[in-house]
């Protein structure tokens, strides 16, 4: 009784979100390996290191201030000779200089970073923007949740009532002796299930902190910490800017003395008056929060004012951070996105055979209640 009712719940939950769930699948497949991409996108930006001394960063941002409309509001600085220097503003636009010359490069025609950006947004709210897009995320959040009840409850279903290596082994791997499509649905949906169950038990609950606040919340009750609240937003005075503050490129110098296998800082340029600037040291790829180090220098002095490598942060905080990229992941660098993205190849597959599946069983009920109903000659009673 309990494993049918279970049954149904499982079945109703499914197509009750599958297309939704099929999406975000199919997207995150996509995603898999956006970070590779953008970098082989962006090696033409890459060149031999000039005769000469690079141009001091202070000097480069200068530089990209020079395009009309463009006003650099973050930076990232690559170890390597022969990469760009990077200027952002805000999150639309990106400027790729060459360190040497100061030269903008021309941005790609058909940048893949356009592309992920919208694939990105269609995986979490539909391409919504505006107003709709709380709702948009609200649907997708809610969808999210009724996976993760199908892979819990797939997991009790998943088992034979008869535990034997015969009735096992076609749960676990392709049945060769299918006969039809309908088997083939039903061996693929538990087969796929068995392999991508524990990657999926990690994608599907941290992609919930993304969309709820009390997932978010839970993350630091778990790790034994309290949600950190946020400080009233201090706003520098502009008449207070610290009359000989240190050149970007001495504080850049400073931070790089923090660790010897750096690979990029990074950091927002502070508001005119702020006395301190924190700096982002990265030993990773970019999405190993273990290797993404803190530190915060005073403008004027350019000395220590606090220095938190990734150990020294709070349980919460390091677990916060872990759950970004472990729904992507990237915090186990390429593997763990091979990992993710086989994981999301069998989301796609778990709802196509699952709906193929509750579809045969529509049209078999269908085909029953639609059966004629005609008169048994020997007792004259109604037969179908």
């Amino acid at each position: 009784m309990i494993r049918k009712a279970l049954f149904w719940m499982h079945l109703s939950a499914g197509v009750s979100a599958g297309l939704i769930i099929l999406m975000m699948s199919v997207t995150g497949v996509i995603l898999t390996y956006e970070r590779q991409l953008q970098t082989w996108e962006d090696g033409p930006y890459y060149s031999e290191p000039e005769a000469g001394q690079r141009l001091s960063i202070d000097e480069l941002i200068a530089a990209a201030n020079q395009t009309e409309g463009f006003e650099a509001s973050s930076l990232i600085v690559n170890s390597k000779a022969s990469a760009p220097f990077i200027a952002r503003m805000g999150r639309s636009q990106t400027q790729h200089l060459n360190p040497y010359t100061g030269a903008i490069y021309e941005p790609h025609s058909d940048s893949l970073s356009a592309f992920f950006s919208d694939v990105r947004s269609l995986h979490r709210w539909f391409l919504v923007t505006g107003d709709g897009r709380a709702t948009a995320r609200d649907i997708t959040g809610a969808a999210n949740l009724l996976f993760l009840f199908l892979l819990l409850s797939g997991v009790y279903l998943w088992l034979p009532k008869i535990i034997n290596w015969a009735t096992v082994k076609v749960r676990i791997w392709f049945n060769p002796m299918v006969s039809n499509s309908a088997a083939r649905d039903f061996n693929w949906h538990h087969v796929f299930a068995f392999w991508a169950a524990l990657p999926l038990l990690v994608i599907i609950p941290t992609a919930s902190v993304f969309n709820y606040g009390w997932a978010n919340s839970l993350v630091y009750t778990l790790a034994g910490d309290k949600l950190p609240q946020r400080s009233p937003a201090v706003t520098p005075d502009p008449l207070n800017e610290p009359v000989r503050v240190q050149s970007y490129e001495a504080l850049v110098d400073t931070a790089a003395t923090y660790l010897e296998n750096w690979r990029t800082i990074s950091f927002s340029l502070p508001q005119a008056g702020a006395e301190t600037i924190t700096l982002t040291i990265d030993e990773g790829n970019g999405g190993q929060p273990q290797l993404r180090h803190n530190l915060t220098l005073d403008r004027t002095s350019g000395a220590e004012a606090s220095w938190v490598p990734f150990t020294a942060q709070s349980s919460g905080v390091k677990a916060r951070r872990w759950v970004r990229f472990l729904h992507t992941g990237e915090a186990l660098g390429l593997t763990g996105q091979t990992i993710a993205g086989f994981a999301s190849i069998a989301g796609s597959i778990l709802v196509w055979t699952g709906l193929a599946l509750a579809l045969r069983r529509f049209l078999r009920w269908r085909a029953r209640i639609r059966r004629p109903v005609v008169a048994n000659e020997n007792t004259g009673e109604l037969a179908s």
